[in-house]
């Protein structure tokens, strides 16, 4: 997989594409990362890639010319299954959205910045609008990174347990219940007993039992759906 990520700031990408599950899968080449920075694109004289919105609006927008020059530059090199762009009043990110952009080849991210982008550059080269959340933020780069960690954790080879990433929350459409590691007691707690049993049957009914029970109480619109699907 390679994912383009288009930035007004690339410095904040540093940390995220360095460290960690993400850093991990580059090394191994399970994904590609390239980062661009739209100030390489503008033909402003100024350097510039922003400019004040028409209609009197306060704050400043990024201009059509560096984000159409670069992705169209993008293209003439591949072809890319999806272009999105991370705003706030997109479609929201969850779990099916991330398994689903796991299975594509080529991804552009473009990161919105200030007030967001010019209308034609939604209308004409955005394939998908996508949104972390009800707030706002200072850029798109969180998010991009946000959306960039959730798909490369599924690709197949990234995770050092295949089937971790099919045991999260929200996969199958519940929030993962309580889990537990060694040792069996500490400060007086202890472990559910049913998990040292070695009876899989039960671990398995058990830890279902936990997640629609976890689910009910914090996602009640999550528990809901479930009960309606099954």
């Amino acid at each position: 997989m390679r994912i383009d990520i288009i930035s007004a700031v690339p410095a904040l990408l540093d940390g995220p594409l360095n460290h960690s599950i993400v850093k991990r899968a580059i090394d191994h080449n399970l994904v590609e990362f390239h980062v661009h920075d739209l100030r390489d694109y503008t033909e402003d004289k100024h350097n510039k890639i922003d400019d004040y919105p028409y209609g009197g609006e306060a704050g400043m927008v990024l201009t059509p010319q560096p984000i159409f020059s670069c992705i169209e530059a993008l293209k003439k090199e591949r072809r890319y299954d999806e272009v999105i762009f991370t705003a706030p009043d997109g479609e929201v990110f969850n779990q099916p959205t991330a398994n689903g952009l796991s299975l594509k080849k080529n991804i552009i991210i473009l990161c919105g910045h200030y007030k967001g982008v010019d209308q034609r550059i939604r209308d004409e080269l955005i394939t998908k609008e996508i949104s972390i959340g009800d707030f706002v933020l200072s850029g798109g780069e969180l998010p991009a990174m946000v959306i960039s960690d959730a798909i490369v954790r599924l690709l197949p080879g990234v995770l050092g347990d295949a089937g971790s990433a099919l045991n999260d929350s929200f996969q199958g459409g519940l929030l993962e219940g309580p889990v537990y590691t060694r040792p069996s007691e500490f400060k007086g707690l202890k472990v559910p007993g049913v998990l040292l049993s070695g009876n899989h049957k039960k671990v398995e009914e058990w830890k279902q039992e936990q997640a629609e029970k976890r689910t009910k109480e914090r996602r009640k619109d999550l528990y809901d759906k479930f009960k309606k699907e099954h």
